[in-house]
């Protein structure tokens, strides 16, 4: 891989897609930059241009030679405002705003809702939030056809943007008909992440395994973390989920805003503790939409997900819509790069607790992270089918660069959210001896390695015939 390097971040970076940098020039830019995998969000665009950016993902990770992880985003139950009659609106505190039934309002403080059944499940004395929290409404009565609010903090609100309820608990189901279209879409075309938004229960998430699985789909599913009922049953989610997403935009405005900070150290806590990869998102350089350079709050944004243990950080707005989506990338490189120098390696009971992978399998990466530090190591190297031997270090948060070998594009890919994993392409994984010859020959030729330095090899269950792994430490010797 021409990016390939072991000087790189170890948090890993997911970059959304959208007009700023759907070209394959663009999209290579980001790559070097620093992106491991690319957001397509389904909340916008539509299919032809959804599977447009995925051909132009593909053919920039070929023309970089690094193969950039795909996530497929599925809107889930988002409530929506309909088409505006004054499109923006004001809404003015103390005004009235009604929520009618229908598509079709003929006044301009009349709403419609992409949810039917707004009116029905919204009670007297319910908050009403409107573009991402900026906007308050309080219901004040309703009747069979119409909702009568009372604007409770100002401000401008557009056609089609969210509507939020906090605390209202709503029986519109984890999936709607397009996020399964989506699904089977993104099943079909071997992308290698896809996330639910809003998800309320385990069963959400069982739902969208099951569906991927009918379609012998290998996609990792990813949780995203919304809603109040989401933090009530966080430990079963995140048995239940292959990694988990830190969605702060509606999760700031479902909870009090002040709580959010607390919530996602929580969330990344849980997902420490259970091994399972935890992304940060929303707004984690938002100023960056028009400026070449983040506040101050941005940066230690950035930097304290990293302290807190986040194995990825992801742009929204700053790479799909903003004006500097590559110095955004390369922004939010240099802080990590920066933030994991004063990274303590994590030690003892985090280390190989995980059903992921096969108990030996645990106990040996484990022990080969500690052979590592002890011997110091100049890297460690996991050959791998599947990547759950890479999972497993991942998690250690040692500093040795580590290099995830495997002969499948699938898995390389998925390496891309593991944590301090740098995926490497090999012909062929039987052959250790050539294996370890040809890894350290690449280290020799780009400046990781030399005469004397120690690696550290492991090879996953199924590399080796009737083994379930292989340890080894290899001294460097030029020819």
């Amino acid at each position: 891989m021409a990016r390939l390097s072991l000087d790189e971040a170890c948090t890993k970076i997911v970059a959304t897609v959208g007009p700023a940098c759907d070209s394959v020039e663009k999209l290579s830019e980001l790559i070097n930059a620093g992106v491991d995998i690319f957001r397509i969000n389904t909340a916008h665009g539509d299919r032809a241009q959804h599977e447009n950016s995925l051909a132009n993902i593909r053919a920039a990770s070929e023309k970089t030679g690094f193969a950039a992880g795909v996530l497929l985003d599925l809107s889930g139950p988002k409530l929506r405002l309909g088409q505006l009659p004054t499109d923006p609106f004001m809404c003015e505190y103390g005004a009235r705003v009604d929520f009618i039934r229908g598509n079709e309002s003929s006044l301009p403080n009349e709403f419609t809702s992409s949810y039917k059944r707004l009116i029905d499940e919204l009670d007297v004395g319910d908050r009403v939030m409107l573009a991402d929290g900026t906007v308050s409404l309080a219901c004040e009565s309703k009747s069979e056809n119409r909702a009568i609010c009372r604007v409770t903090s100002a401000g401008e609100v557009r056609s089609r943007q969210g509507i939020n309820l906090p605390g209202v608990k709503l029986s519109v189901a984890s999936m709607r008909p397009e996020d399964v279209d989506n699904a089977i879409w993104g099943a079909k075309n071997g992308l290698d992440f896809i996330s639910l938004s809003f998800v309320r229960s385990a069963e959400d998430v069982h739902s969208l395994k099951n569906l991927l699985v009918s379609y012998d789909s290998a996609a990792l599913v990813i949780a995203k973390i919304e809603k109040p009922e989401a933090l009530e049953q966080i430990d079963s989610i995140v048995d239940a989920a292959d990694a988990v997403m830190v969605a702060r935009g509606d999760l700031g405005v479902e909870i009090d805003i002040a709580e959010t900070p607390v919530a996602q150290k929580m969330i990344i806590r849980v997902c420490r503790e259970k091994m399972k990869p935890v992304i940060v998102a929303t707004q984690m350089l938002e100023s960056m939409h028009h400026s070449r350079r983040p506040t101050r709050a941005e940066a230690s944004d950035v930097a304290n997900a990293i302290l807190d243990g986040t194995d990825a950080c992801m742009l929204s707005g700053e790479t799909a819509i903003g004006d500097y989506p590559v110095d955004a990338v390369a922004t939010m490189n240099r802080i990590m790069l920066h933030t994991e120098q004063k990274l303590l390696v994590t030690q003892g009971d985090e280390r190989g607790k995980t059903k992921r992978v096969h108990p030996i399998t645990s106990a040996v990466t484990a022990a080969a992270t500690s052979i590592a530090e002890a011997i110091k190591a100049k890297m460690i190297v996991i050959a791998t089918h599947s990547g759950g031997t890479a999972w497993v270090k991942s998690k250690s948060r040692s500093r040795i660069p580590t290099i995830g070998a495997s002969d499948n594009p699938a898995t390389l890919r998925r390496m891309n959210l593991l944590w301090g994993i740098k995926p490497m392409q090999v012909e062929q994984l039987d052959d250790t001896a050539k294996l370890f010859d040809d890894i350290c020959k690449w280290g020799c030729e780009n400046g990781h390695l030399t005469n004397g330095d120690m690696v550290v090899f492991v090879t996953g269950s199924g590399v080796m015939e009737k083994a379930h792994n292989l340890l080894v430490v290899h001294t460097v010797a030029q020819n």
